[in-house]
């Protein structure tokens, strides 16, 4: 699933095509993609809008649109927005295609059909996609080490599953927080109750730094993004732990071992995260 790295690389490579453009009409090849409101009503809304800007809240891209309208998408498992000329053929498992007045098409392809689309109109309550209930980006200020020991230190849950709950931090999934927590020399399996206060304090840190690099390290040109049709993402070669159970640990050469943790594959370090 991508995370929030990889979701922010999405709205980087998409916003300068996608800022300014007309929708001149909106398709729906499986309807059942949009999640609110009826499919006949979101294509309607959408026609003859522009695209004012695209954001991201966690793992939520936001267009705003030029009447105050927001299109919300969460690429859940296997999504992918793709800005692409008309007369490209259109990728497998294309979901929805919205045309543009300079002759591209803004496609949502999604393999596993987990992925949503939401039409919130000017004023309208979001009691729809989940976006006001995330918790703090990982990189803002209220995202410390104070917030999350409030948020997390009376929790019997293990601390990974903290670090998965969208309503704590948002935009953190499988991946980083296993590397988060190997930055932080946590045992992702330690109730979140035993954690000291320095150890918040480590595990604050390495959530907004470990966030900010593979942020970094994703960045792709628009170019590149729609030549690898928005398949390829750059955090392979800078992983730690995640996908290298049996290694040796980069830092003490411990092999990493695999454990299951509320249902979620997780790596560790039994030396380094004791």
């Amino acid at each position: 699933m991508p995370e929030l790295p990889e979701v922010e690389s999405v709205r980087r490579a998409l916003e300068g095509g996608l800022t300014g453009r007309r929708v001149c009409a909106a398709r729906l090849l499986t309807p059942d993609v949009v999640a609110h409101p009826d499919a006949g009503a979101f294509c309607a809304a959408l026609t003859d809008r522009r695209f004012a800007a695209l954001s991201r809240r966690g793992k939520f891209l936001v267009a705003a649109l030029d009447d105050g309208a927001r299109l919300v998408v969460h690429l859940r498992m296997t999504g992918r927005l793709l800005l692409v000329p008309a007369r490209e053929a259109p990728e497998a498992y294309t979901r929805a295609v919205f045309a543009l007045d300079d002759g591209q098409e803004l496609r949502f392809a999604d393999m596993r059909r987990f992925g949503r689309l939401w039409l919130l109109r000017a004023g309208e309550e979001d009691a729809f996609t989940g976006l006001a209930k995330l918790g703090p980006e990982p990189d803002s200020p209220a995202c410390n080490a104070a917030y999350l020991r409030t948020a997390c230190a009376r929790s019997r849950r293990a601390v990974k599953t903290c670090l998965l709950d969208q309503g704590i931090v948002a935009g953190i999934g499988n991946i980083y927080s296993d590397e988060i927590l190997h930055a932080a020399r946590i045992r992702p399996d330690r109730p979140a109750c035993s954690l000291d206060r320095p150890e918040w304090d480590r595990l604050a840190s390495c959530v907004r730094e470990v966030m900010c690099f593979f942020t970094e390290k994703n960045i792709v040109t628009a170019e590149e993004y729609r030549r690898t049709a928005g398949k390829e993402y750059r955090n392979t070669p800078w992983l730690r732990v995640y996908g290298h159970a049996g290694e040796p640990c980069q830092r003490c050469q411990t092999p990493l071992v695999r454990t299951t943790i509320g249902g979620r594959s997780s790596v560790y370090c039994p030396q380094c995260q004791r």
